[in-house]
């Protein structure tokens, strides 16, 4: 079957070389840097966002690197990019309503691109004593639906999941014992462990 129409003639369309396409003008800068704002506000107004997320959603657009930065530049300057006050909120919001110990909070800005000295401050502001609360918390909410699990294995889950939302591992070891005790259940295993 041949195909009779539009550019192509005589191949599939989609299929052959593209020696025969023409060259298409390149793209206007001012039209591009008007591309580029756009981008950026409509992931701003979405949610909050850090420079690097702004400057990696430019790049999936299609946006020049250079003219991605100048952008973002002109963004940082009008005080829209501010990436300590994002990192501020979401510490808050992800310890709050997540549970994320500082360990994960710290892992997930930095992966989004928060410079290490604010990410520092950031989880500093998640003292000993509410990664403790918080993780009291979710071991509580846990061992609810742990009825007939033996200590051995409800120990190791607890844990796993402290762990998993980035609970330093001695510390995740003492609320879960704390919490059996609290609890009424057996605590031997990490009573012989932990000192108390």
């Amino acid at each position: 079957m041949t195909y009779r129409g539009g550019r192509g003639r005589g191949r599939r369309a989609g299929f052959g070389s593209d020696a025969d396409e023409p060259d298409l003008p390149p793209p206007d800068p001012v039209e591009e840097q008007k591309r580029a704002k756009e981008i950026c506000f409509t992931q701003l107004a979405a949610q909050p966002r850090t420079r690097l997320e702004l400057k990696n959603a430019m790049l999936r657009k299609g946006i020049a690197e250079e003219l991605a930065e100048l952008v973002l530049g002109k963004f940082d300057k009008a005080g829209l990019i501010d990436d300590a006050a994002f990192a501020e909120i979401w510490v808050r919001s992800r310890h709050t309503y997540n549970g994320l110990g500082r360990r994960a909070l710290a892992m997930e800005l930095k992966r989004k691109g928060v410079a290490d000295d604010l990410v520092t401050e950031a989880v500093a502001a998640v003292d000993d004593e509410a990664e403790q609360d918080r993780a009291r918390e979710l071991v509580r909410k846990k061992l609810r639906g742990m009825t007939g699990v033996d200590e051995t294995a409800k120990i190791r889950r607890l844990v796993g999941a402290l762990a998993r939302k980035g609970y330093a591992g001695g510390m995740a070891y003492q609320v879960v014992r704390e919490e059996l005790r609290a609890a009424g259940e057996d605590a031997a295993l990490l009573d012989d462990a932990l000192p108390e």
